[in-house]
């Protein structure tokens, strides 16, 4: 047997922390007065009569959990009677508040305890619980203490156990009789007290007053909670399935608003409750993360240059400074790679051509860090979603051992789908690793841009060193063949293509275009 403290909502984290930390473990329900006593001093409030300054009663509750063949499979929650007179007015609302909380959830079997010295239409219990029950099929009432009302009045008593009394119940009375402390100093055996309890209805008056036997006893309020369990769950599950779907589905819409809001709270920097929201961070962090570190090498800007060259032999080849798993590059070392590409993919294009295995090749070595962050993106939101669901089913589920039965199942829910999502992805990147193909105009837009703009390049420089040499760097043309002529034939000179290198480079061209379009986040707009 384990105690423990669930702290109250209202708690603040770091009192919450605290009162979590509390745990005992026990063997022997004679050690429960002492665990009580250790749990209401942490909970801070009155254990003994000298501390009239601390409140009688905390909203905190003080959790016994019982392994074992116990014969139920159920949560028991003993709440404190209802106060009609207190000095202390914060005790009695806080009584009143905690009772109804438990009344209101149709999840709750109440037992609604009358002594039997009592008139039952005085007990408040019995209409608190009615308005919450108004179809009467989860209230019991458990009549206690035959053995210490006044001689003569046992008949009273009877009927009511009989429920023929004006108070009725749809599931009617039981009537027990609880061990004496003096019996309890003898023994506190369960069996001893079973028959201490027989023996005391099976002697005069309660022998002859015609009780149902089976509305007599622990025993049979045993049964017959099992039975009344059994059904209530029954009853129950179809809407704790509701519940669990309607939080579910308004976690995936982003609807964070009504009958369920509070689930959806903030609390300071945490929302991982708010499901849409988290993935839709978790989405962004994925495309960031692709965009900026997805390409295995990567070109940096000028001013980086030296860092790099510093950490390279030869600054033509590709340069050994890796980052974030990247190879950093600079345009002469992404150059480099391409040209040694081209040497080795060679077939039977004439020069200044390349090879369809070129582009491949390129673009595989691009994109081969593709699966790992696309897969490490799987797994976070696959545990976004789990952490989700833990947290529905706690919110759904008050039994822990209901929860973690259901929780199992959706486990392996959850387990299945990832994979169904990695099998996906594998898919996916089978197609990508295959030969690039495309006829999305994007792409041809793309490499018409980049061909104008080295077309561009190649005759800036000509012209540049033909205005220095041939018209001493002050150039006019006329409108005049000859003029013209000129112009024409001073560039052509000048105009020298390395063939190799114009292959590369419109093969880089075409990798910086394929690659830009193929993103896995820029897949379904291309244009972003």
């Amino acid at each position: 047997m384990t105690a423990t403290i669930t702290p109250h909502f209202s708690r603040d984290e770091e009192e919450k922390r605290r009162l979590e930390s509390f745990h005992m473990e026990f063997r022997d329900f004679a050690e429960l007065p002492g665990i009580i006593e250790a749990a209401g001093q942490f909970m801070g409030i009155r254990t003994s009569e000298d501390q009239t300054d601390a409140p009688a009663f905390a909203a905190d509750v003080l959790r016994l959990e019982l392994v074992g063949n116990t014969g139920l499979h159920l949560t028991i929650v003993d709440l404190p009677g209802l106060i009609s007179v207190s000095e202390n007015e914060r005790d009695m609302q806080l009584v009143s508040d905690l009772v109804d909380s438990y009344l209101e959830s149709s999840r709750t079997i109440v037992l609604a305890v009358v002594p039997a010295s009592s008139d039952v239409d005085t007990q408040g219990i019995i209409q608190r619980a009615r308005r919450y029950d108004k179809d009467g099929v989860r209230m019991v009432g458990i009549i206690t203490k035959p053995d210490l009302i006044n001689a003569g009045t046992e008949q009273r008593v009877a009927r009511l156990a009989k429920n023929m009394d004006r108070t009725k119940l749809n599931l009617g009375f039981f009537l027990l009789k609880n061990p004496a402390p003096a019996e309890l100093r003898k023994s506190s055996s369960a069996s001893a007290r079973n028959r201490a309890e027989q023996a005391f209805f099976s002697g005069e008056p309660w022998s002859s007053l015609g009780l149902d036997p089976s509305r007599v006893g622990i025993e049979n309020l045993r049964v017959f909670l099992q039975d009344l369990l059994d059904s209530h769950i029954e009853r129950e599950l179809p809407k704790i399935s509701v519940d669990f779907q309607g939080l579910v589905r308004a976690g995936m819409d982003g609807d964070y608003g009504g009958r369920d809001a509070s689930f959806f709270d903030v609390q300071d920097k945490y929302f991982a409750n708010r499901l849409r929201a988290v993935v839709h961070l978790e989405n962004e962090k994925f495309a960031n993360h692709m965009r900026e570190y997805g390409q295995t090498r990567k070109i940096i800007c000028r001013e980086d240059d030296q860092s790099l060259e510093s950490n390279s032999s030869n600054k033509n080849m590709e340069l050994s400074l890796i980052e974030e798993g990247q190879i950093l590059v600079s345009k002469e070392g992404m150059a480099a790679w391409v040209k040694q590409v081209y040497y080795r993919t060679r077939g039977r294009e004439l020069p200044g051509n390349y090879n369809h295995a070129l582009l491949a090749e390129l673009f595989h070595s691009q994109s081969m860090r593709w699966g790992k962050i696309a897969r490490d993106h799987v797994d976070a939101v696959a545990n976004l979603v789990f952490s989700f669901l833990q947290a529905t089913l706690k919110f759904v589920i008050k039994d822990t051992k209901v929860r973690q039965n259901v929780q199992n199942c959706v486990e392996k829910s959850v387990q299945g789908n990832t994979q169904r999502a990695i099998d996906e992805l594998n898919t996916l990147l089978e197609d990508e690793a295959r030969q690039p193909i495309t006829y999305n105009h994007y792409y041809t837009d793309n490499i018409q841009k980049a061909r104008n703009e080295r077309s561009k390049c190649q005759i800036q420089d000509p012209m540049r060193n033909a205005i220095q040499t041939d018209w001493n760097g002050k150039f006019h043309v006329s409108n005049s063949s000859e003029e013209i002529e000129k112009l024409v034939t001073s560039l052509q000179e000048r105009v020298v293509v390395d063939m190799t290198k114009q292959a590369c480079s419109e093969t880089q061209n075409d990798l910086t275009a394929y690659y830009k379009f193929s993103q896995p986040f820029l897949m379904t707009n291309p244009s972003s």
